[in-house]
């Protein structure tokens, strides 16, 4: 692999004109798929379609699954190609207006956002998460298939989930429910309008998050080249409307306070952030252990307490008004595996073995968080010590939790490529690209045969 990268690295690929046409190929491919919905990469609808402003731009391909698949996988192919080379050409002294990259990328982001999401049906679980919790109902406790039962005016949400998590209640935190719920309530018994702004809002997220990047990174053009401009991130995050994109944005501004000056206000504002974060997806939590590894390092017990109880008392706030109901299906969820982690091994030889499930499921959550631990000083110690340790030993973790958790999509991976942005150039960016597409070629099912994640 090494070999390839190194001879890739001095080819036409490098070039900057070749680099961004690849990128941009590979994004048009990727909203050809969203153009021609319904097919077997979006949402598992009928004929009809998601009506989204742009999603009828093509024809349908429902009934050709081979061309929809094919448009899905060279689109990953293209945008990773184009990644690596625009990477490359940076290194080798190309240095494109950050500012130029951003505006190019605002387009393709704002027109995803109108398309019918690609490659899971997360959104649709979204849309009805929401529109539970705007009639008064609770995501946690009720199902979409349970609430339908009762109310049958909602069976246009229930019809757009993947089937597999139909009676499957909500894994995510408050603050992201509380996004959804603003979201059906504008869309109201249309889950078409809830979808959609629910897809604006995402991109509004991650293009904020761009800006951010672009003013206060040490170098913009890496950074914007890492998120705003990435066209695997954009496929991946904005294209699918992942909710991953809003806990990026919380651990980046969470990461940049804590590489300043230290003050009280300054840690008060990193617990909210990491708070909010962790109101959204329990993987924020990793940012947090992340920062507080060198903070405990240099003495600062002070600092770590104080931010750790501002965080506990802001997820606190948020689970109020649900209880602890609202972690069961969280911690239900904590025990799925999937392929491609080496996990599910695990799983198929305990039932070659005859081992009960509960035993290998025990086994497993025993076990994964000390492979990250390992893995995450191996990454941290590839990485020079010259490099400033707030955003080192965050995309150690965030990187090592994405190898070895068992239940991991592509998408997990923004946490980890967020932190990146801020780490000078390492070898490990290699490594997180393959993974990332390795991980999106896997799982391009629509959602039709995975969930809520």
């Amino acid at each position: 692999m090494s070999t390839v990268i190194r001879k890739l690295a001095w080819s036409k690929l490098a070039h900057p004109k070749v680099a961004v046409a690849a990128s941009g190929l590979g994004l048009l491919l990727g909203m050809m798929v969203g153009a021609t919905a319904p097919n077997t990469a979006t949402l598992p609808i009928t004929r009809a379609g998601l009506a989204l402003p742009l999603s009828h731009l093509l024809p349908s391909l429902v009934n050709d699954k081979v061309l929809t698949m094919v448009l899905v996988y060279a689109g990953d192919v293209c945008a990773c190609l184009g990644l690596a080379g625009m990477l490359w050409a940076h290194s080798q002294g190309w240095r494109p207006q950050p500012r130029h990259l951003f505006a190019v990328s605002a387009v393709v982001v704002a027109t995803m956002a109108c398309l019918t999401p690609v490659g899971s049906s997360d959104t649709a679980s979204y849309a009805a998460y929401g529109r539970i919790a705007a009639q008064g109902g609770n995501p946690y406790l009720s199902s979409p298939a349970a609430w339908l039962l009762h109310h049958p005016g909602d069976a246009p949400y229930y019809r757009l989930i993947g089937t597999a998590w139909r009676g499957q209640p909500s894994v995510y935190g408050p603050f992201a429910t509380a996004i959804q719920r603003f979201a059906a309530s504008i869309g109201g018994a249309d889950a078409a309008t809830t979808v959609w702004i629910l897809m604006i809002l995402n991109a509004t997220a991650f293009l904020a998050v761009g800006w951010l990047l672009l003013k206060t990174s040490d170098d913009p053009i890496r950074a914007t080249l890492f998120w705003t401009a990435n066209p695997v991130l954009i496929y991946q995050l904005v294209s699918g409307g992942q909710l991953d994109t809003f806990v990026a944005g919380a651990a980046i501004c969470a990461i940049q306070l804590a590489r300043r000056a230290a003050s009280i206000w300054g840690d008060v504002l990193i617990g909210v952030l990491i708070g909010l974060g962790l109101g959204v997806k329990a993987t924020a939590g990793l940012v947090a252990l992340g920062l507080a590894w060198p903070m405990l390092r240099r003495g600062e017990w002070l600092r770590v307490a104080r931010i750790a109880l501002v965080s506990l008392v802001v997820v606190g706030l948020q689970y109020s008004s649900y209880g602890l109901t609202a972690l069961k299906p969280l911690f239900e969820g904590a025990k799925w595996v999937i392929l491609p982690s080496p996990w599910r091994f695990v799983q198929l030889l305990g039932d070659v073995l005859h081992i009960s499930s509960g035993t290998i499921t025990i086994v497993i959550g025993s076990l994964w968080p000390i492979a990250m631990l390992v893995v995450a000083w191996l990454i941290y110690q590839r990485i020079s010590s010259e490099q400033p340790s707030e955003v080192v030993a965050p995309f150690a973790l965030t990187f090592a939790w994405v190898l070895v958790y068992p239940w991991v999509f592509p998408w997990y991976t923004a946490i980890a490529w967020i932190a990146l942005t801020q780490v000078p150039r390492n070898r490990m960016t290699r490594w997180l690209t393959i993974v990332t597409v390795l991980l999106a070629m896997w799982h391009s099912g629509g959602g039709q045969g995975t969930g809520p994640v």
